[in-house]
């Protein structure tokens, strides 16, 4: 499970854009919390963070023509199994997102891409 550097995702090729969708899906699902090494980072942060993280990958889906639940566009929305949020309070949206997605961060994610074959 990785999150691409936001930079990327408007370049992902199909198969990257999707597996990013339903990794975010499971993340703000029951996956909230879950220990994980690559992405441990966003349980630093609020929720509402990985909800602003999936807005951009849910707008490129729509760039793309693919029609993505609509529930997904409610930051209190977390999967048909599991409770929404009921005090899940809007943070600011920062360039980037998460902190953690700098430069070297953006190179790590080219290279993972480049190792599967993707040029971007």
């Amino acid at each position: 499970m990785r999150l691409w550097h936001e930079y990327l995702i408007p370049q992902l090729p199909r198969q990257q854009l999707l597996g990013q969708h339903r990794e975010l899906a499971a993340l703000r699902g029951n996956g909230w919390g879950r220990k994980h090494a690559t992405v441990d980072y966003v349980f630093d942060h609020s929720p509402y963070k990985l909800y602003q993280f999936h807005l951009l990958v849910l707008h490129t889906m729509q760039e793309r023509g693919y029609t993505p639940d609509h529930h997904w566009f409610d930051p209190t929305y977390r999967g048909k199994h599991c409770a929404p949020y009921t005090d899940l309070t809007p943070v600011p949206l920062t360039t980037p997102i998460y902190p953690e997605h700098d430069d070297a961060y953006l190179q790590v994610c080219r290279s993972n891409l480049q190792a599967k074959g993707i040029i971007l």
